[in-house]
């Protein structure tokens, strides 16, 4: 019979759970009144009747055991737990409130939860470990065969012989024989219900670039009264890095494959927002600041206090972005030229000293502000610099789905760029960017610009 323990996970784990509560319950109240037989007494024992009822219905309504094999893992066990405890807190502060009970005990409480939680939470990783081991060695797996032969099916066999804690075992490639498969068939799709019968496969795997609708559906329909899954793969991977979407019009899915990056809140908004208040900060406080630069500026050299000049932003469009000047006027009289370094001898030296602490890039707070701007985010070039990167590096486009910023990992980790080589060797690490950006990355890049900063060591 197969999996025929698989069938107890889920009363001993209720089981278990119950235990621990119950054990947490009496066990926090002897530490806290050092006696036993008062809390089988009015008025713990209705307290106590509630919280295993409270959890009982969580069971009923929430179903925290059920998850597949791909999910058993500690972090989403945990955060399964702490859901439900947060949910059953919820539910016992009510029930205090409603019924006044104010004469409970809070150390009580607080004890339960923590002696619950430690118990619950040791019985789930004690428990993974336990299962890991016991599937890795070979015991309580799940047979499977893939349908349809090619890059895809070889993809997911290799996932599960990396992972032999997933309890998953393989049992062959089902297809129509071709001199580049035929070796490694284990049959053709007439062969396929003989041996899910035979072997008791619980699995079939189909590929859907290497397999027809009409064997699909017979597979499908077969699959209730001989008693196996069957699971769909799609390759969709080329298509979710260019940020995809599901969208679903009634019933159907529909893949979006628009290389639009999608219109993600924390993105849109919350990204904006900070983009304000950080500027806004950045000009009011550092305003005296501004003021020493830009009188610094224009004692130390002829001509006007701030630079402005063109650069391409979000989705190809241009603007105009700020600095303080940092070079002699009229530095590029034959043509767009790359700053040679801080040794460049069109640089004053004041703007060398501003370069090497980035005190030049202030006034593009105010790019922020009118929304061209970001504060991290990939730094924006010339369309004249563009043209040349882009045949180096295509990938380059991609940058441009997102706002360009004040500060970015290639501005930290590499710095100013002498030549189209060095801009690509830069344009490496701004990539990783837009497929990492979120607000923790952002502010580890706002900590690491300070620190470049404060050391002196833009470059």
């Amino acid at each position: 019979m197969r999996h025929r323990y698989s069938i107890l996970f889920f009363p001993l784990h209720v089981i278990v759970d119950f235990l621990s509560l119950n054990a947490a319950f009496v066990g926090a109240y002897i530490l806290k009144f050092q006696a036993v037989e008062p809390v089988a007494e009015p008025p713990y024992a209705s307290l106590w009747v509630v919280f295993n009822i409270v959890w009982l219905v969580e069971i009923l309504l929430l179903k925290p055991y059920i998850f597949p094999r791909q999910l058993f893992k500690a972090d989403h066990l945990v955060k399964k737990l702490l859901i439900l405890m947060a949910i059953h807190i919820a539910v016992i502060s009510i029930y205090w409130v409603a019924v006044k009970g104010y004469y409970f005990s809070r150390e009580h409480l607080l004890v339960t939860y923590l002696l619950f939680t430690s118990l619950a939470v040791a019985f789930r990783l004690g428990g993974l470990v336990f299962l890991k081991e016991y599937r890795a060695r070979g015991y309580n797996n799940r047979r499977y065969v893939i349908v349809g032969y090619g890059k895809l099916a070889v993809s997911i066999q290799r996932f599960y012989d990396a992972h032999p804690e997933m309890g998953f075992r393989f049992l062959g490639y089902f297809d129509e024989p071709s001199s580049e498969n035929q070796h490694l068939l284990r049959g053709n799709y007439d062969d396929l219900p003989a041996h899910i019968q035979q072997e008791g496969i619980d699995c079939v795997y189909c590929c859907m670039p290497y397999i027809d609708n009409g064997r699909l559906k017979k597979i499908v329909e077969e699959a209730e009264s001989v008693d196996y899954q069957v699971k769909l793969l799609v390759d969709f991977r080329g298509f979710l890095a260019r940020g995809a979407s599901v969208e679903y019009h009634d019933f159907l899915p529909v893949l979006n494959v628009s290389s639009q990056m999608l219109a993600d809140f924390q993105v849109n908004t919350l990204k904006r927002l900070f983009d304000i208040l950080f500027s806004l900060a950045a000009l009011g406080l550092g305003m005296p600041m501004l003021i020493i630069l830009a009188i610094i500026t224009k004692i130390t050299s002829s001509g006007p206090i701030f630079y402005a000049q063109e650069r391409i932003g979000q989705g190809g469009k241009p603007f105009k972005i700020y600095k303080f000047r940092s070079m002699y006027v009229d530095s590029e009289r034959s043509g767009p030229v790359l700053s040679g370094g801080l040794l460049d001898d069109r640089i004053t030296p004041w703007g060398r000293f501003m370069r090497k602490t980035r005190l030049d890039e202030m006034p593009q707070f105010y790019n922020v502000l009118i929304g061209d701007m970001s504060v991290v985010g990939p730094r924006p070039e010339r369309q004249y610099f563009i043209d040349q990167i882009v045949e180096i590096a295509p990938e380059y486009r991609s940058l441009l789905k997102v706002k360009p910023g004040i500060t970015s990992i290639g501005q930290i980790k590499y710095g100013y760029a002498a030549n189209i080589d060095e801009m690509v060797q830069r344009l490496r690490y701004d990539l990783l960017y837009p497929r990492r950006r979120s607000f923790l990355f952002d502010m580890w890049i706002i900590a690491q610009t300070l620190r470049v900063m404060a050391q002196g060591r833009g470059k």
